[in-house]
Formats: C-alpha cells, sequence, structure tokens
C-alpha cells in the first residue's frame, strides 16, 4: 500500500516536470505533504521555498524588529528562536499554542516557513497529522484580523506553496483579510458622452489634435445642438484654424452663423478673435448678415477696446471689404488721439497705416478722415520707395514659400494676398516664383537660367549685373 502511494507521487511529479507547463495544484500537494514516505528530493521541487527568501523571513526582518518598529521583548525574541529551531510540526503548534501572550503577529510567518524548512530539506520528513495543519490554520485564522497587510500576503503566499487548498478556510480567510486591508480602487469615472460643444471643445485641446486636422472635428460640430456651442468653444475652434492654415468651408461657415446669432451677446474682443480666420484664411463666408453684423457689432463696440476694433478692421481688409462708416470713427482725431497714450499705440498706428493705404488704393470712392502724415509707419522697405533705378525695372519677385498659403497649398493667405494686391495697384509689376520651382533648381547656375526665362516671358532681359 504504502509502495503503490509512493510510485503514484513518482509518476506525478515526473509527469509534471515533463511537461513542464503548470504546477500541481494546491490539493494535489496537500496530499504529497500528508505522505511520510516523500522524499526530501520531491518535497523541496514542489515547496518551491526559493521565492520566499525576497520576502526576507529571517531574524533580520522579523526578529530584530515589530512592524510598529519598536525593539522586541525578550520573550518574545525567545519565542521566535523556539519556533525557527522547533524540530517537528508538532513542536511548532505546541510553541504556540502554549504561549499566547507571547504571540505576535510576525511570528505566524515564522512558523509557516519553519514548517516548509521540515518538509522539506530533512532527509526523511516527520509525519504531518491533519489535526496538526487544521490547529495551525484554525489559529491563523483566529489571529490574521490582527495582521498587517505584508503579514497576511506573506501567510497566504506560504500558505499556498505549502499546498493549503485554495478553497480551504486558511487560504480563503487570508484572502478576505487582504482584501479588507488593501485600499478599495476608484471606480473608473463614467466618461460621458460628449455631445456638440463639450466634444469639440475635447478635441481642440487635445495635442495630437493641435498637430494635425482631423475630420471629426466637423463630425463633432455637426452633432452639437445650438445651445452646446458658447463663445469660448467657437473661440478655441477659429485660433485652430488660424494657427494651422486649415481653409475648412464648413467650420468657417459655422463661425460665420454663430456670430451672426449670438451678435447681441458677443463684445469687440471675443468677436476680432472669431474673425481672425476669415482674414488669414483668405475666407470669405457665404454668410449673408456676416458683414451687416459686423458693422452693427464695430458701431457699438469701436470705442470701447480701440484694439479689437483695429483688429476687426484688418480681418475686413485682407478681405476687401472695409466698412465706410468704421473707417470715418478709426481714422477721427477723437480715436487716434484716445490710441496715442496706450500702450498699443505703435500697432494700432500701424495698422491705421494699412488701412489708409487700402483706402487709397482700393477705395476710390471714399471721402471721409484719412490718417494724419505724421501718424503714418513705413509698409513696405524704403528701398521699394525710393531707388528709381530699381524702379524702372515697376517688377518685384515674390517668393513664395510653403507657409504663404493655406494647408490646401493653393490659397494664398490673406496678408500675402494683401501684400501682393496692394503692390500691383500702386505699379508694380510681380513675378511670383513658386516654392515647388524654386526647390527644383540645383546649383547657381540653374537658378540663374530659370530666374532669366522668367524675366524673359515678362519681355525684360538680364542685366550686365545680373
Amino acid at each position: 500500500m504504502e509502495e503503490g502511494r509512493e510510485g503514484w507521487v513518482g509518476k506525478r511529479s515526473r509527469a509534471v516536470t515533463k511537461k513542464g507547463e503548470r504546477s500541481p495544484s494546491p490539493n494535489s500537494m496537500l496530499r504529497v505533504l500528508l505522505s511520510a514516505q516523500a522524499s526530501s528530493a520531491r518535497l523541496s521541487g514542489l515547496l518551491l521555498l526559493s521565492p520566499v527568501q525576497p520576502y526576507c523571513l529571517g531574524p533580520s526582518k522579523w526578529g530584530d524588529r515589530p512592524p510598529g518598529g519598536a525593539p522586541h521583548a525578550g520573550p518574545v525574541q525567545g519565542l521566535q528562536r523556539l519556533l525557527e529551531q522547533a524540530r517537528s510540526p508538532g513542536e511548532l503548534l505546541r510553541w504556540l499554542g502554549q504561549n499566547p501572550t507571547k504571540v505576535r503577529a510576525h511570528h505566524y510567518p515564522v512558523a509557516l516557513r519553519r514548517l516548509g524548512q521540515l518538509l522539506g530539506s530533512q532527509p526523511r520528513p516527520p509525519p504531518v497529522e491533519q489535526a496538526t495543519l487544521q490547529d495551525l490554520s484554525q489559529l491563523i485564522i483566529r489571529n490574521c484580523p490582527s495582521f498587517d497587510i505584508h503579514t497576511i500576503h506573506v501567510c497566504l503566499h506560504l500558505a499556498v506553496l505549502l499546498g493549503f487548498p485554495s478553497d480551504g478556510p486558511l487560504v480563503c480567510a487570508l484572502e478576505q483579510e487582504q482584501r479588507f486591508r488593501l485600499p478599495p480602487k476608484p471606480p473608473r469615472p463614467l466618461q460621458p458622452v460628449l455631445r456638440g460643444g463639450l466634444r469639440l471643445e475635447a478635441a481642440l485641446s487635445c495635442p495630437r489634435v493641435q498637430r494635425h486636422p482631423q475630420q471629426h472635428l466637423i463630425r463633432s460640430l455637426a452633432e452639437a445642438r445650438p445651445e452646446d456651442l458658447t463663445p469660448h468653444v467657437m473661440v478655441l475652434l477659429a485660433q485652430h484654424l488660424a494657427r494651422h492654415r486649415l481653409r475648412e468651408p464648413q467650420l468657417l461657415e459655422a463661425i460665420a452663423h454663430f456670430l451672426v446669432a449670438q451678435e447681441a451677446q458677443l463684445n469687440s474682443k471675443v468677436v476680432q478673435k472669431l474673425v481672425l480666420p476669415f482674414g488669414r484664411l483668405n475666407y470669405l463666408p457665404l454668410e449673408q448678415q456676416f458683414m451687416p453684423c459686423l458693422e452693427r457689432i464695430l458701431a457699438r463696440e469701436a470705442g470701447v477696446a480701440p484694439l479689437a476694433t483695429v483688429n476687426i478692421l484688418m480681418s475686413l481688409c485682407q478681405l476687401r471689404c472695409l466698412p465706410f462708416r468704421a473707417l470715418h470713427f478709426v481714422f477721427s482725431p477723437g480715436f487716434i488721439s484716445h490710441i496715442s497714450g496706450t500702450p498699443h499705440a505703435l500697432i494700432v498706428r500701424r495698422y491705421l497705416s494699412l488701412l489708409d493705404t487700402a483706402v487709397e488704393l482700393e477705395l476710390p470712392g471714399y471721402r471721409g478722415p484719412r490718417l494724419p502724415r505724421r501718424q503714418q509707419v513705413p509698409i513696405f522697405p524704403q528701398p521699394l520707395i525710393t531707388d528709381r533705378a530699381r524702379c524702372k525695372y515697376r517688377v518685384v519677385l515674390m517668393l513664395r514659400e510653403r507657409w504663404h498659403f493655406c494647408r490646401d497649398g493653393r490659397v494664398l493667405l490673406g496678408s500675402r494676398a494683401l501684400r501682393e494686391r496692394h503692390l500691383g495697384l500702386m505699379g508694380y509689376q510681380l513675378l511670383p516664383l513658386p516654392f515647388e520651382e524654386l526647390e527644383s533648381q540645383r546649383g547657381l547656375p540653374q537658378l540663374k537660367s530659370y530666374l532669366r526665362q522668367k524675366l524673359q516671358a515678362l519681355g525684360l532681359r538680364w542685366g550686365p549685373e545680373g
């Protein structure tokens, strides 16, 4: 009978070793431990004692100080030494049961570790009675409410290694205490179903979307309800389009419609941000009330925020849509005197100089006030105006870089289109040099040949100085 039982253990052990896919179940390990005839080598292989070492279940961890940090009293240290030197499982149980006032929580991991040593390291392990294991289990179960989380974890680890059943009272009690001690994981916040403005704002706040235009911006806007679209959301959208040169008609029309619908609630500081992408992207919206709405806002807000007023007019200037009434106001002596003492006086004067040039070149029917000459700021570089020797050739080479266009690469940005338009109205002949053609030239000789062909196409010849 004994020989048959040992043969079954050997076959079971060899089968597991050969497959190498999984460890024995806790129930089979416990049956092996209860067999007095099992060899120490097999027990050592099944107990897997080496993973216990990182828990430092020795005198250095458990014998010097208790979990609270205070030094142990003499009897407590003595009990630990007795447990570490016990010669049988029964002796272990006796030391624990006969000294209830001296037993501390950290003694139970020491006892479990010593039990594993007794069963796995001796040439002929002593027999373990079922009653002994049950009594030891009951002691740990009764006292585990006083264990700290680390002690509970170590006891649970050792109990599993020793083969206590996973559905048995000891493992279940330790697992339950472990669940009680661990802080509960906060539930993951339910992601609200983002619609309309919230979804659009979340998309615009994502760094990845800020770098790369995404079509779901259009979908988010299409799903929005009117009450979801706030001025803050629409300003974010306008800034996103302007910053990344995105000439998206659907989004731009939505901004124009919002501006018209919310006219009464918008001040000029918000309006200047909403109008910015139209001028920058050289896009005049189809919304018929767009210009009348802006004229009303300028008439109402012009004296409140001078810089915002001029910014709105600059965007309209790029679109060739300058309202006469607003021009009368910003060129009036009172407005110019008002902005002279402000911190942004220079930038306002520069914008007013651009507007004055636009009035002279593009609005022949304007009969209102103009910017005084002493207030004007030069718009173009000085050689463009005074160097008569170069002017006789009335030709300007326009280098068109990639960033001079909207993202689609076909429409010039509003500021570049305004400059070329004004130079043409001043009498200069423009020679655009697209970046695709310039990038294809290799070396200075090839570039000179390219420029010579461009000038000859305009009826000009290459001069002696090149």
